[in-house]
């Protein structure tokens, strides 16, 4: 009997001493999700490739979304509260978003504008969908992003951009031979090539080309596509730069040069001089960074005098997506909203104005409205336009 009880003695101990040390493990975790129980303004989060290759995106948004919420702020924040805006380096890899992501969460993170590049955004899809917290992100196009409830675009969808991109093709080039450039195994540009060759005319007949991400040598893929006039590139800028500078030193017949919100900031990228480049470059866009009218043009002014350097479509994005947020919690009113709110809370009041009656007019379109009622997803409808960053010598 002795023993029974130094047996039964030992047990307690050993399971009082485990937890102590679950205890110790969750010193400073609030539970469930009342990490914003202590918050005393409401908390914007933001992951982005802040350094490394993709960093002028992330940067750009990060600028952007700096200068909403501090208009916001200086305006009287949103029934007296007060924003801020936290943001985390996630150099475009979707392995690193989940610790930047639980950071976020810990420093009181109600709402979020996801990730700037589409890779880590799917990364971030998952794990928001879980804790459902509400975001809508300004660049992030894959198709999937916006999949779950809780999930916004302010950019067009990859398929929308390859369905416009196809559109304008059929209208410019019918009956004519194009040649198209991707990145194999990316699913932003795969994304968009996909449904450009799936949308285009019969008529039209196309020339494809692909490279891995990270290649630097396009001269295979130059001799492929060199007697295209018009070249689709639904890629990133740098190696769009890359391509176009070696094309330059080959004998083509490459007059156009035509791509997505990728090829947005390729005039400013480092080293790369644009105006060397014979062709005309152009993307599809819901951004005119040469706007001096109209909401844009105010962003465009504003940007411009605090940064020194005229904002991308990123940074434009970043900036509606922010005042988005602030205008569709102000339409959800102040009895309903509190500073310490927990995430899901607020995601849930957040989603029913979204997919709702909710409009926004901002920098990037006017009356835009998010359609999950009708496609199932949050994709964002509003007009598109072509965007000349230079024209051909």
């Amino acid at each position: 009997m002795k023993n029974s009880k130094k047996i039964l003695c030992l047990a307690l101990a050993v399971v009082m001493l485990a937890c102590a040390f679950v205890s110790c493990g969750n010193q400073g975790k609030k539970s469930g999700d009342s990490y914003t129980a202590n918050n005393t303004t409401f908390v914007i989060g933001l992951s982005g490739p802040l350094t490394g290759g993709a960093s002028q995106y992330g940067i750009a948004v990060e600028n952007a979304a700096k200068l909403a919420v501090e208009e916001i702020n200086a305006n009287g924040g949103l029934f007296g509260i007060q924003f801020s805006l936290i943001s985390y380096d996630d150099q475009h890899d979707p392995s690193r978003v989940a610790t930047g992501y639980a950071n976020m969460l810990e420093q009181g993170m109600q709402v979020s504008l996801g990730c700037v590049t589409s890779g880590p955004c799917a990364e971030f899809k998952a794990l928001s969908k879980e804790d459902n917290v509400f975001f809508i992100t300004p660049s992030g196009s894959n198709d999937e992003i916006p999949s779950e409830s809780n999930g916004y675009q302010m950019c067009f969808a990859d398929g929308n951009q390859g369905k416009a991109a196809a559109l304008y093709v059929n209208e410019n080039f019918a009956g004519k031979t194009i040649g198209v450039l991707y990145t194999s195994g990316d699913n932003y540009s795969e994304g968009i090539y996909n449904q450009f060759t799936e949308n285009l005319n019969s008529s039209v007949t196309v020339v494809s080309a692909s490279f891995t991400e990270g290649a630097t040598d396009f001269s295979s893929q130059i001799n492929t596509l060199k007697n295209c006039e018009f070249i689709f590139l639904p890629i990133y800028y740098t190696p769009a730069s890359q391509f176009m500078i070696q094309a330059n030193g080959a004998e083509n017949n490459m007059k156009v040069y035509y791509g997505c919100d990728g090829l947005d900031g390729i005039d400013a990228i480092e080293g790369f001089d644009i105006n060397s480049i014979p062709q005309e470059v152009s993307y599809l866009s819901h951004f005119n960074s040469a706007a001096t009218e109209g909401a844009s043009g105010e962003f465009v002014k504003k940007y411009t005098t605090k940064y020194g350097e005229a904002p991308s479509q990123f940074a434009a994005g970043a900036y509606d997506c922010v005042y988005a947020i602030y205008e569709a919690m102000k339409a959800i009113g102040e009895d309903k909203l509190s500073v310490t709110m927990s995430a899901s809370d607020l995601c849930d009041l957040l989603t029913a104005q979204f997919d709702g009656d909710f409009t926004f007019s901002g920098a990037t379109g006017t009356d835009m409205k998010w359609n999950r009622a009708e496609t199932g997803y949050g994709y964002v409808e509003k007009a598109a336009t072509k965007y000349v960053v230079k024209t051909a010598d």
